[in-house]
């Protein structure tokens, strides 16, 4: 990793602080759900380990903005931010939040395998440490696919073998990518075909081939509903969405993990905090982005930890009592064809290729 001058400038805080650490944080999240599950698997273990008054804001939402606003006022009261890694890469390089050494600033694994060899490429701003994986994928009614269960990410494109109708996400991000997988383009080819016009056309076309049984949707619920309706024979959405659907609610319905598209979501520290309070977040992160802290999260929710240590250690879920392994977008058996969404190519082609797929849409 390139060490700039603030990744330096933060070591130096770091052990100048020495043992001086704050005694309260502000930890910001999404809330519902996702923000218990980092309650019980982080917070409240921290909090019995070093006696620091953890403080929860749910407004990851808001997290550049109000970032923005923070630090053009030098009044950042925010210590530890999670944010989607697009985010992340947005504030990264925008100076508002601190670059992370992997290998000095956060825990090995339990065999001595360095955090950025257990991060791999989920490393993808050096101001980001990831903590889950969270994936779009495909659910399908397994009693409308007959003998054959779908197996594979093109079936969505077999109206022959699946008949019925489909539901994708009503913009071009992850269609246009497994359009092109499933008209013949190489898995690694796919961003450099998209950047073109003859590739952009191209998986127009494919979708055109299915155009007329689509059902598009806006809200991650959509497809779930539609397919405890039985409106969709198959449709895309989060994983956690899936796994409501098939576990908490008992409906007919299965995941498609191939070419599931990986995202993430993760920690930043913001930059501008004092050294004691910049030494306080370094010393959770280090303790909240361990191997078993990311595995203890699953306990909670359907999303894999961005650890590869982590996975053998998914137990159950904390209350159906599951295991929660099968589950998880990172799973091995479920990890065998993922997608990894490209962060650069759409922050640089969004604007022309969201203009083009809604003029798509609209003939």
């Amino acid at each position: 990793m390139k060490f700039t001058k603030t990744l330096l400038a933060t070591t130096a805080l770091t052990v100048a602080a020495g043992a001086a650490m704050a005694d309260d944080m502000t930890i910001v999240s999404w809330g519902g759900a996702y923000s218990k599950s980092q309650l019980k698997a982080y917070h409240e273990p921290y909090s019995a380990k070093t006696g620091v008054n953890i403080i929860n804001d749910d407004s990851s939402a808001e997290a550049v903005a109000k970032l923005r606003a923070m630090n053009e006022a030098g009044n950042v009261t925010w210590d530890v931010v999670d944010v989607v890694a697009a985010d992340a890469m947005r504030l990264c390089d925008e100076g508002l939040a601190l670059e992370i050494d992997p290998d000095t600033q956060l825990a090995a694994a339990p065999d001595g395998t360095s955090a950025s060899e257990d991060f791999g490429d989920l490393l993808v701003s050096s101001c980001f440490i990831p903590q889950i994986v969270y994936s779009t994928t495909f659910g399908y009614r397994t009693d409308l696919v007959g003998d054959t269960p779908p197996t594979d990410v093109c079936a969505v494109f077999d109206l022959e073998a699946y008949p019925g109708k489909r539901s994708l996400e009503k913009r071009p991000i992850n269609n246009m990518e497994w359009a092109l997988l499933c008209d013949g383009v190489a898995k690694a080819d796919v961003y450099d075909v998209l950047a073109t016009e003859e590739g952009q056309n191209q998986a127009l076309a494919k979708l055109d081939t299915i155009r007329d049984s689509v059902i598009w949707w806006n809200a991650g619920a959509d497809t779930p509903q539609l397919l405890a309706d039985g409106e969709v024979i198959m449709g895309s959405t989060y994983n956690g969405r899936l796994f409501s659907v098939i576990e908490e609610q008992k409906q007919p319905v299965a995941m498609l993990w191939d070419a599931q598209v990986f995202d993430l979501d993760g920690w930043i520290i913001p930059a501008g905090l004092s050294p004691e309070r910049q030494a306080r977040a370094l010393d959770y992160i280090m303790f909240a982005t361990d191997t078993q802290r990311l595995a203890d999260q699953a306990k909670y929710i359907s999303y894999g930890p961005a650890r590869k240590s982590s996975a053998p250690l998914v137990g159950k879920h904390e209350s159906l009592g599951i295991d929660m392994a099968p589950h998880m977008p990172t799973d091995p058996n479920n990890a065998k064809n993922t997608f990894l969404y490209n962060y650069e190519f759409w922050a640089d082609y969004r604007d022309d290729i969201d203009a083009k797929f809604q003029a798509w849409l609209a003939k």
